[in-house]
């Protein structure tokens, strides 16, 4: 029998499609990565029976970075990077996604392919073609490889998608891998100059990275130059003249003078005084007018994430998060479209049907199915999916929070987009004293129309009209004059940012909220009170900055034409490896401009930053001076010596304190030690091993656990005890910062075991167990011990003596994944020794992890 092996984007979709195609019958397995699930069933596929293999990756195979050594900020210029080599990597290593679509592939005869589809769902989908290329024949056989194309998770949708199979589009799939490798060359080059050039001078950025982007960067400038628009506005002072007749039915109603602002004192305090000396005003015409208020077109991604932070509170980035939940749970059509349109065969009506029993819309879409379904005011066909419609009824019992916002949201436009429009009569009369003209404006309700569902867009209540007529004269009840002043604009809310966004071309539906994003975590914006995004210091200043020096950088018509050029590549019109080496070639010259341009900004930065040698407090020792360096506290954390003019990166989200005034024997620098409240985990470091390793297999940003001081007491031949079962290349250590509350934790995994609660002194011993693990020796005070027989002293292993292991907690989960040797004499030689002990393991988790090193 044939195998054909499917690939969706996320595991919870692949379920989903599993169960539709399968028609529920679909027998499922955990994947050898332990995230992905695998799903067959039999079918029929080409007029035979066929295994159907479901699985899927979790987003990208692979991500694009440059070569190893051009990853070292302080031996790299970025200049080079430019230029250097890049590479292909798995974007996520632990999930080992490559070799688990290859073993999945293995024996298959097809691959069906389930990506989302957009131009990064293309992309994706040649990814995976390249990890299944050696497992599958004829790979590059024109009757192998199929791309299905589908908007929605339902089982129409769905099912017609798999019978309407299609080729993936690599015209697409290039466009995305030039926008990768692009945003790479130019954000790393930059954001790596910038960072180290300010972090090294200035205490006070509170941002871990000075980052430039393409996207980011226009973005934020849209912000700052609303900003400066606040800063520069001159108040100017307006009068506003007021007048109230009173009808014949004793009615009070205020008039509208036909200037409505004023802006000459003494003409206003003329008028004023004219008015106070005329009786009464003459009716001289009553003219109504029906008008209409347009329901809207359908809904894209664009106006939902407006929607989303203008009415309903919610980001864009969080709103796009929630959307694409409900899309796979099969609440939603497909989120990221730019399209307005429906097509001319899409089943409107069998789409409000589903509504027709909902508690919630139910009278609505009876409402809609009753007078006739109104196709929607014609939008926008973009060519990628349909609109963003309801597929499947919910209630706020089967959706709460943020999920039942963004659906409620969805589901009223939509329906709104399908009712009529609503209509109201207004009625202007006009009011006359010799050539000056005031007018009312009364407003009455005829018809809500789509306003009955999208209550916020209503007409407010009825205005109603004075009742008079042509040539009536009105007496005047009171006259006045009050002063006001013009306002400058307010801030950009999220909403009129995503709108200048999409109007110049910066970002796409499914990047634009992730530059927003951005330029808040990198400090650049704060998101106040109405999604408002007032930028801060360091943003104004970036911005400022680049204007002094390269306009360009931050207009939006620089990104905005190299949109234009990626979208020629996923449409076939352009040659990628042109367009790459233009668009290039152009940020280089910009990136050398800059950097000899660079005090022009650094001006900037001096006038509102605190000078390193300035800012923080004193902590620790140098290594080469001997003098106390200083402890920066805001963002990055980090250790500066005036002295010596340097700068040493520290571990971040923390806290760190000095570590008994301990030094390191390789520099003599004093150790800290690194601890994070949250997650328990903690360790030693010296600051300039931190920064740069002493020793080849010792990586960047590493503490004394990965260090190989063979005599150190902080280094792992003195702390290592065993193999780690958690993950694949780390060692259980103990950490000698953590007593009284002793740890033992993995050098590169989250796990972590509590031990030996209270003792006095905990060592890793030189001896070995049996099992391979090293001995601890544990001492304790004779009024705390909680040694076996109140002893106060033992040298035991830890994982095979009782005594011991009662006295060692777990925190996290293990895995099943046995352990393996990495250091002489830690951890068993090879895994038949697991093997040969399996089934002796016991059900305590404890007991298991000793029995792992057995």
């Amino acid at each position: 029998m044939k195998i054909a092996l499917m690939v969706a984007e996320k595991p919870s979709l692949a379920a989903s499609l599993a169960n539709i195609l399968s028609n529920n019958q679909a027998v499922s397995r955990r994947g050898s990565n332990g995230v992905c699930t695998v799903h067959e069933w039999k079918g029929m596929f080409f007029g035979q029976t066929v295994l159907f293999r479901m699985t899927s990756v979790c987003g990208h195979v692979l991500t694009i970075d440059f070569d190893a050594r051009f990853n070292n900020w302080d031996k790299v210029d970025p200049l080079e990077l430019f230029s250097c080599p890049t590479e292909r990597k798995e974007a996520t290593p632990k999930l080992r996604m490559q070799s688990f679509l290859s073993q999945e592939a293995r024996g298959c005869d097809y691959l069906i392919l389930w990506l989302d589809c957009d131009k990064e769902g293309e992309n994706i989908c040649f990814e995976v073609i390249d990890a299944v290329k050696n497992s599958i024949k004829r790979i590059h056989a024109s009757d192998v490889v199929w791309r299905a194309k589908f908007s929605s998770i339902t089982e129409k949708d769905v099912k017609a998608a798999m019978y309407n199979l299609g080729k993936p589009n690599k015209n697409e799939a290039l466009s995305v891998d030039a926008r990768q490798e692009l945003d790479l060359r130019i954000g790393c080059a930059f954001t790596r100059f910038q960072t180290k050039f300010f972090h090294r001078k200035y205490g006070n950025l509170d941002s871990s990275l000075i980052s430039f982007g393409p996207c980011q960067t226009p973005t934020l400038g849209f912000c700052v130059e609303r900003h400066d628009q606040i800063q520069t506005f001159k108040p100017e002072p307006y009068w506003v003249l007021q007048v109230t007749v009173t009808t014949s039915d004793k009615r009070e109603i205020a008039l509208s003078y036909q200037t409505s602002r004023i802006f000459e004192r003494e003409t206003a305090k003329a008028l004023l005084q004219k008015f106070k000396s005329t009786p009464s005003l003459k009716v001289t015409s009553i003219v109504s007018k029906e008008k209409s208020k347009s329901r809207p077109i359908a809904l894209n991604t664009v106006e939902l994430m407006r929607a989303a932070s203008a009415g309903l509170g919610i980001g864009p980035h969080h709103a796009m998060s929630v959307a694409e939940r409900l899309y796979t749970q099969g609440y939603i059509s497909y989120p990221r479209t730019e399209t307005t349109r429906y097509p001319e065969n899409f089943d409107l009506f069998e789409a409000v049907n589903i509504f027709v029993h909902n508690r919630e819309y139910g009278q609505y879409a009876c409402q809609i199915l009753t007078d006739g379904v109104n196709r929607p005011k014609k939008g926008a066909d973009v060519g990628d999916h349909p609109p963003i419609t309801p597929m499947k009824s919910a209630t706020n019992v089967e959706l709460d929070g943020d999920s039942w916002k963004i659906y409620d949201y969805i589901v009223r436009h939509f329906l709104g987009s399908l009712s009529r429009d609503c209509k109201y009569l207004s009625t202007t009369t006009t009011f006359m004293a010799e050539n000056d003209t005031f007018t009312f404006v009364g407003e009455m309700l005829l018809d809500p129309g789509y306003t009955a569902i999208m209550t916020w867009q209503g007409i407010a209540k009825n205005k109603v009209s004075p009742n008079v007529s042509v040539g009536d004269v009105v007496p005047i009840h009171n006259v006045q004059l009050t002063d006001h002043k013009t306002t400058p604009p307010d801030y950009l809310t999220e909403s009129e940012l995503i709108t200048l966004m999409e109007k110049h071309g910066i970002g796409t539906d499914a990047s634009i909220p992730v530059h927003i994003n951005n330029i808040s975590q990198r400090n650049y914006v704060t998101v106040a009170n109405g999604r408002r995004l007032v930028p801060t210091n360091l943003g104004i200043i970036l911005v400022h900055g680049y204007q002094k020096i390269d306009r360009e950088l931050v207009e939006p018509t620089t990104r905005s034409k190299m949109e234009e050029q990626l979208n020629l590549i996923a449409r076939g019109e352009a040659d990628f490896l042109k367009v790459l080496g233009e668009v290039i070639k152009l940020f280089k010259k910009k990136y050398q401009f800059f950097t000899k341009n660079i005090e022009d900004m650094d001006s900037l930065f001096e006038v509102s930053f605190t000078p390193l040698a300035d800012s923080g407090k004193a902590l620790s020792r140098c290594g080469k001076c001997r003098r106390y360096m200083k402890y920066i506290q805001a963002r990055p954390n980090r250790l500066h010596c005036s002295h010596c003019n340097e700068t040493y990166n520290l571990p971040q989200n923390g806290n760190i304190r000095i570590f008994k005034e301990l030094r390191c024997p390789v520099d003599d620098f004093e150790l800290l030690t690194w601890s994070s409240g949250s997650r328990g985990k903690s360790f030693p470091l010296c600051p300039s091993c931190y920064n740069d390793p002493p020793y080849p297999d010792m990586k960047k940003n590493s503490g004394c656990n990965m260090c190989i001081h063979p005599t150190c007491p902080q280094a792992i031949y003195s702390i290592g005890i065993a193999s780690c079962i958690n993950c694949d290349d780390g060692i259980l250590v103990l950490d000698p910062s953590s007593g009284p509350k002793w740890k033992v934790l993995c050098n590169r995994c989250d796990i972590i075991m509590p031990v030996f609660d209270d003792a006095q002194k905990v060592v890793v011993d030189k001896k070995a167990c049996k099992c391979g693990a090293q001995l601890i020796k544990v001492e304790y005070k004779e009024e705390k011990t909680k040694l076996p027989g109140d002893r106060v002293e033992m040298t035991e292993c830890m994982f095979c003596h009782p005594g011991l292991s009662n006295l060692v907690k777990q925190q996290h989960a293990v895995s099943s994944k046995p352990a393996f040797h990495h250091h002489g004499g830690r951890g068993p030689k090879n895994r038949r020794n697991v093997k040969k002990n399996k089934a002796k393991q016991p059900k305590d988790k404890m007991s298991q992890l000793a029995a792992y090193f057995v």
